[in-house]
């Protein structure tokens, strides 16, 4: 996924932020804002944040990812339980014995929306384009299961040499390192998306930055795109599978308050919104309010390089242990949001007898505040000092801003002498600052690119874009291949592999160099004549290609 941590990470929260979390109003006096049906035939939302890039290549967030999910289709799209269907591709892969070799016929009725039909180079060459260190690709490493992948990103092969061809217009040939369970998933996640080599080097460094500069093969097409304002997608009329997209138009408006969102979803300006917990409360049991569980991870991640009293693990376990996660989701998200002392998720994966795999990982990460002020002494004597100043880097929106005032009084009243300062960033500088390293706490979410743990314990490899922490650790490094190796991958090795990957978590916990929040929720008002919503576990947060307004014309 999405490996953003960038994401990051990814964005704010789950649907929650990706919509604009926000809400207000009165219950009873606002019932009547709750309509069936809609004339006009266009989706209205919202968003916290711009889109990054409509480059698929340099994507590395939540925001590029779902909008992706709308304007671009891969060989394979995720169903509505999750699971990868065909997409561009015809069916299923013919694999080779060793499950090595992976033959997908395309479909010969897939075009882009200028026309050109889409063909099986238009992955060869989006896949080279995305593992050349030329593109310097933050998700580049999503390709280290396609031979010569990684040596190619590391300057040691061509791109050329990447274990994917086009043996004709309509049939693509992959050579894989390893036959994953999962290989099919990845397949139909943001990066693997295809380009149109001819458009692409017409737009040279213009691609994917406007609306202009973009081309669709899915199911819309972005038509409008106002920086820092919105954006719009509209039907794209030479998809393949035009028949089943209900909606004329998709409206994205940028809106980081969360009364200014709620306010205009009760004007009938939007169609849906996200609610904060201060709201949650006040629309709890109308017909257009629901919540759902979701499968972000929230963080803080803590940078050892540029504030060197993050090197002291005391100083680090006294942060982590400071802050009552409980208290922040009952009174900052009230939304199903769940406290975290793991990295990896909830009732996510699960191993043969149906035991969820957190319950085998030891987290040091719990709230103990009288913990956190004992490693607070210690770090003090160790580093000399009795006043230790820290800086913040989250995102801009109003709930960002809320959970950073939270945390700020948890950290200075449990441990004493520590400053917190607050920066606040717009999304796209914040990501930057992070690839940078220029900060000493970030507050950073992660949403699974395809159904394993390891799409969460791969961001702290020692070599990973998205490992901003410092931490480097071989031991951590050598489990993880061991979890991936042709042996462990065996279907009759599952328990084995998962408790591989539970003791690698344990062990990169007990540095704390992160402190794990809370898995996310989504509390939101909808009107009932949005039907279809489809959401999804991994990748995109949702899908709109099937969704309709009841009574529009």
């Amino acid at each position: 996924m999405n490996k953003n941590f960038f994401v990051f990470i990814a964005v704010i929260a789950s649907m929650v932020l990706i919509l604009s979390a926000c809400s207000g109003g009165n219950k009873k006096s606002n019932e009547d804002n709750i309509k069936k049906t809609k004339e006009k035939n266009e989706l209205n939302l919202s968003s916290g944040d711009d889109i990054p890039t409509m480059d698929s290549s340099l994507a590395s967030d939540q925001v590029s990812f779902t909008t992706f999910t709308q304007t671009l289709e891969g060989l394979y799209v995720l169903d509505k339980d999750d699971k990868p269907v065909p997409g561009v591709a015809k069916g299923k892969p013919e694999k080779s014995s060793d499950g090595k070799t992976w033959t997908i016929k395309l479909r010969d009725n897939a075009k882009w929306s200028n026309g050109d039909p889409v063909t099986a180079n238009d992955f060869v060459f989006a896949w080279r384009r995305s593992v050349d260190p030329d593109t310097a690709a933050e998700f580049s490493y999503m390709f280290e299961n396609i031979q010569n992948a990684k040596d190619i990103t590391a300057g040691k092969k061509k791109v050329e040499d990447l274990g994917v061809k086009a043996v004709d217009d309509h049939t693509l040939e992959i050579k894989l390192v390893k036959d994953v369970p999962w290989m099919e998933s990845l397949l139909a996640f943001a990066s693997y998306m295809p380009q149109n080599e001819k458009f692409v080097k017409s737009q040279g460094e213009k691609y994917g930055t406007t609306a202009k500069s973009t081309l669709s093969n899915g199911p819309f097409k972005l038509t409008e795109w106002k920086t820092e304002d919105k954006w719009k997608l509209e039907r794209n009329e030479n998809y393949w599978d035009k028949k089943k997209v209900k909606l004329d138009a998709v409206n994205v408006k940028i809106i980081k308050d969360t009364q200014t969102a709620i306010n205009m979803y009760q004007t009938g300006k939007l169609d849906t919104v996200g609610l904060d917990a201060q709201n949650i409360k006040k629309y709890k049991g109308r017909e257009d309010f629901s919540t759902e569980a979701t499968s972000g991870s929230y963080f803080f991640r803590i940078n050892k390089e540029k504030n060197k009293n993050l090197k002291n693990k005391d100083l680090r376990l006294a942060i982590s242990k400071s802050i009552d996660k409980k208290s922040y989701v009952n009174s900052l998200l009230n939304n199903g949001s769940k406290p975290l002392d793991t990295l990896m998720i909830k009732d996510f994966v699960k191993d043969s007898k149906g035991n969820d795999y957190t319950k085998g990982v030891k987290s040091p990460l719990s709230y103990d505040k009288k913990e956190a002020k004992k490693h607070l002494e210690k770090a003090k004597k160790a580093l000399g000092k009795d006043k230790i100043t820290i800086e913040l880097l989250t995102y801009d929106e109003d709930e960002s801003k809320k959970a950073g005032e939270f945390v700020k009084e948890q950290i200075e009243k449990n441990l004493p002498g520590v400053t917190l300062k607050i920066k606040q960033q717009p999304f796209k500088q914040k990501l930057s600052l992070e690839a940078k390293k220029d900060f000493d706490i970030s507050f950073a979410g992660w949403f699974p690119d395809y159904p394993d743990p390891t799409t969460f314990l791969d961001l702290f490899t020692s070599d990973s874009p998205h490992n901003q922490t410092g931490y480097a650790n071989k031991e951590y490094d050598k489990a993880l291949e061991k979890a991936n190796s042709d042996e462990m991958l065996k279907s009759d090795k599952s328990d084995e592999r998962i408790k591989e990957l539970q003791n690698a978590e344990s062990q990169f916990l007990e540095s704390a160099s992160i402190t794990p929040l809370y898995q996310t929720g989504a509390a939101r008002l909808r009107q009932p004549y949005i039907k279809n919503w489809q959401n999804h576990k991994y990748g995109g947060d949702y899908s709109l290609k099937e969704v309709e307004i009841a009574g529009a014309k």
